[in-house]
Parts: structure tokens; sequence; C-alpha cells
């Protein structure tokens, strides 16, 4: 896409240059400019770190460390070439290197990253503003890494790799950064060209879509049974149960409290548990509401809130349900 001039001359087109004529190099402008504007190419985001390397092999860098609203890290990778240079296998390493770790880390590597820039800030303090959380929630941290690809063009190879890549669940964006000579002045025009702005919902809908397949698929081929409470229950009255019991014998907490004990993430799609009101809306029309909703498993939180759990359940989200329930010193035994 072209970039015009509108002057009292008419229209002309403004010439499209490269980073490397004008000596724009990667490390020393490209990524401390846009460390400082990262919602250029990553909105709602907050850099932690620059060109992070808190493990064994010191070649191996992270251009920038970041952390979405939603506390997933976020891994960006820039590159002033027109191909990429493969910076998308480079990022997915980086992602499962920080994919573990913990909120304590995430404050140290962060008040590292504040000190050496002299920016006088408490990291924690920081964090904890950014994210809008009272207390730290560890069970909410990093459940997602998030990949950003930021170059002045890709590869056929690259976006093909992406494109497959985001088919299977990666949160993976490229952004284009095209430079061009107007007066004597580098500008830069910013496009998200993967996935297209106006196909995310679509793309999340299919994720969703392929999670619940997949849970289906593996729910068929599990027959595991475990026992709780002298009960012996499938996957998903295993989860109805737990979370029953917990509620139970929490009678004093708010549907958000239990939201924060049993966070999406432990389900994937659907959620653990939603309100009544919420799966009768999304759900309206179709005979499966993908959740428990007859009367008698309607749960009831302490301010009122009518709730029902997800029946969405197979082997491979089963174990963090199993893993909670475990930790609450709750006897569950496979059967």
């Amino acid at each position: 896409m072209a970039i015009y001039n509108i002057s009292t001359d008419g229209i002309t087109k403004v010439p499209q240059t490269n980073f490397q004529t004008n000596g724009i190099l990667e490390r020393h402008h490209l990524q401390k400019f846009l460390r400082d504007k990262i919602e250029i190419i990553s909105e709602n985001t907050l850099i932690i770190s620059e060109e992070f390397a808190d493990w064994d092999d010191s070649r191996k860098r992270i251009d920038l460390l970041g952390i979405d609203k939603e506390a997933n890290l976020v891994v960006i990778e820039l590159k002033r070439t027109d191909t990429g240079d493969h910076m998308e296998l480079q990022a997915l390493r980086y992602a499962s290197m920080v994919s573990t770790m913990s909120f304590e880390k995430c404050i140290s590597i962060y008040q590292n990253y504040i000190d050496n820039r002299g920016l006088n800030k408490d990291a924690k303090e920081d964090l904890m503003n950014f994210l809008d959380w009272d207390t730290p929630l560890e069970e909410d941290f990093a459940s997602n890494v998030k990949i950003v690809l930021a170059s002045a063009d890709f590869s056929k190879e690259l976006t093909t790799s992406v494109m497959w890549l985001i088919s299977k669940g990666i949160d993976i964006t490229c952004i284009k950064l095209s430079p061009y000579n107007f007066n004597g002045e580098v500008l830069l025009d910013i496009n998200q060209i993967i996935p297209l702005p106006e196909a995310e919902s679509y793309l999340i809908k299919i994720k969703e879509k392929n999670t619940e397949r997949q849970i289906a698929i593996e729910s068929t081929r599990d027959k595991t049974k475990y026992l709780f409470n002298d009960k012996l229950l499938g996957k998903g009255r295993l989860v109805f149960e737990v979370v029953k019991h917990y509620t139970k014998t929490n009678k004093h907490l708010t549907f958000e409290d239990l939201q924060n004990k049993f966070p999406s993430n432990l389900q994937g799609s659907t959620g653990v548990i939603n309100t009544l009101d919420f799966v009768n809306q999304k759900y309206s029309g179709s005979k499966k509401k993908r959740h428990f909703v007859d009367n008698d498993d309607i749960l009831i939180s302490a301010d009122g809130i009518k709730f029902v759990v997800s029946t969405e359940w197979g082997i491979g989200n089963i174990n963090n349900i199993v893993e909670l329930a475990r930790n609450e010193n709750y006897n569950v035994q496979e059967k």
C-alpha cells in the first residue's frame, strides 16, 4: 500500500525506503524507540525487560519482553529485514523458555529493567497497578505467552508458518514496519498483517471450537473414573462435585471469589464456572448448553449469583482440577 502526499500541486507518491539506507539499526534504534511506544505494535502491553537472557546461553536474547493486561507474557521480536529471517522460530523458542516464569520472578526481572534505565519506580507496585490487581494472583499469571513479530516485511515461508501456528492455537501477530522518505524525514507506516484485524474474532472462535473438539475426542479415548466423596465420577461430574463441595464449605465466598479460585484457564474455552444468565444468553436456542444446567446442578454464591459448571472436560484439562482439589486436601482417587 503506497502513501501519498496531498499539496496545492496535487497528489504525489511518497517514496518508500528501507531501514538500512537510513542507518536505522535494530537494537540501537528500532528497539530503543519502540520500547517506549510499544502500544504502536502491541496494545495494552508493559515492557518488563530488554535484551532478556536469563538462561545459560547468553546468545539467545528476547528483544523486548512484556506483559499484557491479562497477565500474559509477550515476547516481541524485531527485524529490519524484508524477510523476517526465521524470527518465528526464535520467538517460539523464547516463548517456551519464559512460559514457566513466576510472578515473583517477573517482579525481579522488571525491577532490574527499571534500575538499569534509572526510572525510579517500584516494580511490584507498578505491575500491580498495570494489572489492576489488589493482591498478587499467581494462578492467573502467565497462563499464556503471546508473540509479536515486527519486521520491514515477511517471507512467504514465514507467513505460512505463522498461519499454521495460529491454527494450532499459538497467539502470534505479525506487524509490518514500512519506512518512507518525506522531505528528508523518515515516516513509518505500521500495519498488522497477520492476523488481519477484521479476522481476529473469527480466528478466536475457530480456536475455541478446535479446543472443544479436541477435549471431546480425548474424553472418548480416556475412560478414567474418579472416586470423590464416596462417588465414582466421570470427568465432568468430578469437576462439578469439587466446585460444589468447595462452595458448600466456603459459604462466605462471592461469585468473583469463586472465579478467582477456579480461573477459566483451568478449563480452556468455556471456563470452569459461568453465571446461569451468561450461559442461557450465550447458548440461547441451542440444545447443548455445555454446562450442568439442571435445577439440581445450579449453584449459588454468597452474593446470591446463580452459576453453573462446565461439562467440557477431557484428558487435556482434567488434571488441572484434580491438582487443585488435592491442594485443598480433597481425596481424589483415579479408578
